[in-house]
């Protein structure tokens, strides 16, 4: 019995010794199964599988849906406009103009530079900066397909930094408009545009602050902040969010290189919209203002005044004869309050008299030498800005 169970566990070794050389330096001659069932031999068992693309909109390491939403919206804009050189001294002697003549007369050159926009509707409305089309005298606008259109300008908003095009063509793809208002920090995005020229380009980042103002860019700030790259070229371009859906338009960087940082400041698309409305409608932008100027409460002026904290604003001036000083306000007052929304800093007083239509009447809640009081402004009609100097 024993010499019996010797020599079965000597085959049974031998057996399993021969399974190992096998399937170790010829697997093909096993008849093993694999993936739930694919014999040997099947494609299955291949390095390189011809496996089923899997969907695209299942993919969560993809934002190719999103892009392709989008980018079609988006376009390049090319501008150009006559820019005159100073004329120099020697072209007013009259020997230098005996011997070269005129030839030199000609003191105007043409400058051209290029920005992204943003088809805003089929009916050929783009949205763009402001300083991507200002002073231009030719726009042509490049479609993600390579068409090329003339454009004129319909409005512009230097307070916003915001400017209307329009285009004329048959079946333009215009973007989707998503909730700014909805963004958090943190959430994906992805800037859409044409930096340096190299043509269409998609960079992605996250959110990174919201209602970013004091920055000096514009009159009129409440940036969205992202680290999604932006460079020269990508001004007026898309800002959108992980669903192609458009949250901002690209405005400016903060750099020191003139290059990305990972700082990029985007116009939300909830003030885009109202300008774009107001310049569709009637070619301009209107605003409130009550003529007064406005200082940030730091804390030593709070202590000064003896405020109890530094909410709100100080009204360090006021427009004679403007609404305000008709309403009764005076320099040294403390803005606490516009029609019972608290004041935070300058900004915001800005943005809420902005919101109001000229000609209403609104409420101004006071601070008077520690005495609090209302008064009713006249809202007034916010002045053009002028125009910088060449």
């Amino acid at each position: 019995m024993r010499q019996l169970w010797l020599v079965f566990s000597q085959a049974v070794t031998i057996c399993v010794a021969a399974l190992f050389v096998v399937s170790t330096f010829r697997p093909e001659w096993l008849p093993a199964k694999v993936g739930g069932g694919a014999p040997a031999g099947s494609p299955a068992l291949a390095l390189v599988q011809q496996a089923a693309p899997a969907s695209v909109s299942a993919r969560a390491d993809s934002y190719h849906d999103a892009v392709r939403s989008a980018m079609p919206a988006v376009v390049n804009i090319f501008t150009s406009k006559e820019v005159r050189t100073p004329r120099h001294p020697l072209l007013n002697d009259p020997l230098f103009r005996r011997f070269f003549g005129d030839r030199f007369d000609n003191d105007t050159q043409r400058a051209t530079s290029l920005g992204s926009g943003v088809i805003a509707s089929a009916s050929g409305y783009v949205l763009t900066n402001h300083h991507v089309v200002e002073g231009a005298d030719e726009i042509e606008v490049a479609l993600a397909d390579g068409k090329k259109l003339q454009a004129k300008i319909v409005g512009t908003d230097p307070d916003t930094d915001l400017a209307v095009l329009r285009v004329s063509g048959e079946g333009l793809p215009a973007v989707t408009f998503g909730a700014s208002e909805a963004l958090r920090v943190g959430d994906i995005v992805l800037a859409i545009g044409n930096p340096f020229g190299v043509g269409q380009t998609v960079t992605s980042g996250i959110v990174s602050a919201l209602g970013r103002s004091g920055l000096g860019i514009n009159t009129f700030e409440n940036f969205i902040q992202t680290d999604a790259a932006i460079n020269p070229g990508n001004s007026g371009g898309a800002l959108v969010d992980a669903r192609g859906n458009l949250v901002g338009i690209n405005t400016a960087i903060f750099s020191r290189s003139g290059g990305s940082m990972g700082i990029g400041f985007a116009i939300p698309v909830s003030t885009a919209k109202v300008v774009l409305d107001q310049i569709v409608r009637t070619g301009s932008v209107t605003r409130g203002w009550i003529g007064v100027e406005l200082q940030e409460i730091s804390a030593a002026l709070a202590e000064s005044f003896k405020l109890g904290g530094t909410e709100g604003a100080i009204i360090g001036g006021v427009l004679r004869n403007g609404p305000a000083d008709k309403a009764g306000v005076k320099p040294g007052d403390v803005l606490l309050a516009i029609e019972g929304t608290p004041v935070a800093d300058p900004q915001g007083v800005l943005n809420l008299m902005a919101g109001l239509a000229p000609g209403s009447s609104a409420k101004l809640k006071l601070r008077r030498q520690g005495q609090d009081l209302e008064l009713a402004v006249t809202v007034g009609r916010r002045p053009k800005p002028q125009p910088r100097p060449e």
